[in-house]
Order: C-alpha cells, then sequence, then structure tokens
C-alpha cells in the first residue's frame, strides 16, 4: 500500500482481475449510504482504477468501549438498510466478486440457507478438498450442514440485511472518531454473519459489539447459539487458503448442526 496523497491511502494490485477494485468501491459506497442515518462509518472512497482504490486516509487509535457500542449500533442499521435480495451484490456493481483474493458468486437467491449453502460454503469445501487441505470424510460433514440450510432448517423471518461480508478484526479501525469499515465483500445477506466473523477471530471490544447490535437489531434469545453456522463460511475459505488447520475447525465447526 502506498501513499496517492497526504489525505489518501492508495491500494493498488496490479496484476487485479477485471472489476476488482471497482467491486471493492461499490461495497464501500453502498455501505457508507446507511452512515448518515446512524449506520457503521465506512471509508471514503475518494478514487478507483483497474489497479488501485484511493481511501481516505484513517489514522488508528486505542479502541475505546464506546467506540465499540457504536459499532454494534451501527452495524444493525447498516443491516437494517436492506438489500434486494440475499446473494445480490452491492449497487453499482452487477456479478460476482471476491472475499480478499478469492472470488466468490453474488446471484440473487430467495432464501438465505439457500444462498449461503450454495454460493458461500460449498465452492470453497470443494477448493479445499480439491487442494488437498480437506479430506472427502469431513467434505461430508459439512455438506449435510449444507443441506440442512438448503433446505431451510435455518432461515427466520429477517429480510436480505446489507452486510459488509468479510468483517473480521482487521476491518475494522478503530480511530478517534469511532471505529470504521474497510476492504468488505458486501452482499444481500444475515447480519449474524458479520458478527460471526468478528467473533471468529476476535475484536475489541466484542461483548459489547454483540450486546449493542443485539439490542438494535431486536434480535430473538438464543442468536448466539448460532454464530458458529455463520462461521461456517469464513473457515471454509480459510480451508481453501490456508490450509488443513482451517480445515479441521470448519469440520468441528460443522458437526454443531450435522
Amino acid at each position: 500500500m502506498s501513499s496517492a496523497s497526504t489525505d489518501h491511502h492508495r491500494k493498488s494490485w496490479p496484476a487485479a482481475p477485471s472489476g476488482f477494485f471497482e467491486a471493492e468501491a461499490a461495497g464501500l459506497r453502498w455501505l457508507g449510504e446507511a452512515q448518515p442515518h446512524g449506520g457503521a462509518r465506512t471509508v471514503e472512497v475518494r478514487g478507483v482504477g483497474v489497479d488501485h482504490i484511493d481511501l481516505a486516509r484513517l489514522h488508528p487509535a486505542r479502541p475505546t468501549t464506546a467506540a465499540a457500542e457504536s459499532l454494534g449500533h451501527g452495524l444493525a442499521v447498516t443491516h437494517g438498510s436492506g438489500a434486494a435480495s440475499f446473494g445480490s451484490p452491492p449497487a453499482g456493481w452487477t456479478g460476482d466478486a471476491w472475499i480478499g483474493r478469492q472470488p466468490q458468486s453474488n446471484e440473487p437467491t430467495a432464501t438465505w440457507g439457500l444462498f449461503y449453502a450454495e454460493q458461500r460454503v460449498r465452492p470453497f469445501v470443494r477448493r479445499a478438498l480439491d487442494r488437498g487441505h480437506l479430506d472427502a470424510a469431513g467434505a461430508q460433514v459439512v455438506d449435510r450442514v449444507c443441506d440442512r440450510l438448503a433446505s431451510g432448517d435455518f432461515d427466520d423471518e429477517r429480510p436480505p440485511a446489507r452486510i459488509h461480508g468479510d468483517l473480521w478484526s482487521g476491518n475494522v479501525v478503530f480511530t478517534a472518531d469511532g471505529a470504521v469499515l474497510i476492504d468488505p465483500a458486501a452482499h444481500g445477506g444475515h447480519g449474524l454473519t458479520d458478527l460471526a466473523m468478528l467473533a471468529l477471530f476476535g475484536c475489541p471490544g466484542l461483548e459489547r459489539i454483540g450486546a449493542a447490535y443485539e439490542e438494535a437489531a431486536g434480535l430473538s434469545p438464543g442468536w448466539r447459539e448460532l454464530v458458529v453456522l455463520h462461521q461456517l463460511h469464513p473457515l471454509a475459505t480459510h480451508a481453501s487458503s490456508h490450509g488443513p488447520a482451517y480445515a479441521a475447525q470448519l469440520v468441528e465447526a460443522a458437526r454443531t448442526f450435522a
């Protein structure tokens, strides 16, 4: 990452696939639409090209409990801003996108469980299997959960949420003005997916974030029991890209629901 100006960061990748940074810019702008209404703060896009994106420079500061609570409330508002459907890409972008540097599809789907199983879990399980990071027995465990997901066992009445989609702690920058979101894989999904990603990799003030979100979003009791289900996607992506250790975690998580 290099500096484009004193108040910009330029993130570049000369070998970026076509549309990579345009998709990121669209996701940031789409999430940012909720900010004036109390949504989570999102880094401002200053410019975008085929091999780079220019973002407002952020100045990291020590996380505070107030910032964590504000983030929880803000995420609930952002999620509540909605999406056209489960699996829909952010406004201003059509077609597939990426999580990190791994491609993933964004095909509008009628139900969350079907979308999550077929576009967020199974494709990465297949890649992990093909790369030798996951064995056939482990893949079968995850497939059983995907069957349940696709059949609607875990669907609820919540409408499609406007989610960040890659909300690990590294994509939350705490500043003096509060937490700011960066580097999304934004799409229409389920709000618990963002909370699950934060929980999987840890985040300052995690309990406060969850409590504030629960209050603002009006979550039903027992929602924490489903967090592991929503961690199948990030575990599967890491099993694909990072190897057998994450594959073992993926299978262990899947056994909870298989």
